[in-house]
């Protein structure tokens, strides 16, 4: 499975990354830490992709909210008319019709309110990365300078050397970068009495919905 969002952030941001170059010094850190930095940069573009799907998600979920709490304040209404034209059996659907609503209007709520949070963390995710990677870029130039300063002529033996110390140091650093997980997959519940949970959940809110509206009848003759 995929590395999730949260668990690479917190990976590049835990300062693995600075005793990874100490550990290749002497192979290539210019190449490793250049490498950690495209990482920093990938990670940031995925963060942005995940952020604005959370935020289609809240919008898409906000519309739908006050698109139900619409429609059960006009059901209300319709009731009402239903009840003062005896007409119990228009009333009965307008009643059930509501309590599908008011079902899943919680459920609405609740995805809204996660999505918002999962909105600030992927902000959070964002300025951290953002951070680290100006960090990284300052150790970067840092390394080039300590590496200019102390550059000298090379024979072409020495730079196919050098060559292969930074094809080493690329390696290792994938290979600490990488990481993975497992997933394990549950047992799926027994559908043996399904037809008889169905009939019961029916009949139970066919009830409901008759006090509804009885209680509803009760309220309106006593005004």
């Amino acid at each position: 499975m995929a590395e999730s969002i949260g668990r690479r952030v917190g990976r590049l941001l835990s300062g693995g990354l600075n005793a990874l170059v100490e550990a290749v010094e002497d192979s290539a850190p210019e190449a490793v830490m250049a490498e950690a930095v495209r990482e920093i940069e990938a990670a940031i573009e995925e963060v942005r992709s995940e952020l604005g799907s959370v935020i289609a998600a809240r919008h898409l979920a906000s519309k739908r909210l006050m698109e139900e709490n619409k429609t059960h304040e006009d059901l209300a209404d319709q009731i009402q008319v239903a009840i003062d034209q005896t007409r119990d059996d228009l009333a009965e659907v307008a009643v059930a019709k509501q309590m599908d609503i008011e079902a899943q209007i919680p459920v609405l709520e609740d995805t809204i309110s996660e999505h918002s949070a999962r909105e600030r963390e992927l902000e959070g995710f964002i300025a951290a990365l953002q951070g680290r990677k100006r960090e990284m870029e300052d150790e970067l130039a840092a390394i080039k300078k300590i590496a200019a300063a102390s550059e000298a002529p090379a024979s072409a033996s020495g730079s196919d050397a050098t060559s292969a110390k930074a094809e080493q140091a690329n390696a290792a650093f994938k290979r600490a970068m990488t990481a993975a997980s497992g997933s394990a997959r549950g047992d799926l519940p027994s559908a043996g009495s399904a037809a008889q949970l169905a009939e019961l959940d029916e009949l139970t809110r066919k009830h409901r919905v008759e006090e509804r509206l009885a209680a509803l009848k009760s309220a309106r003759n006593k005004s």
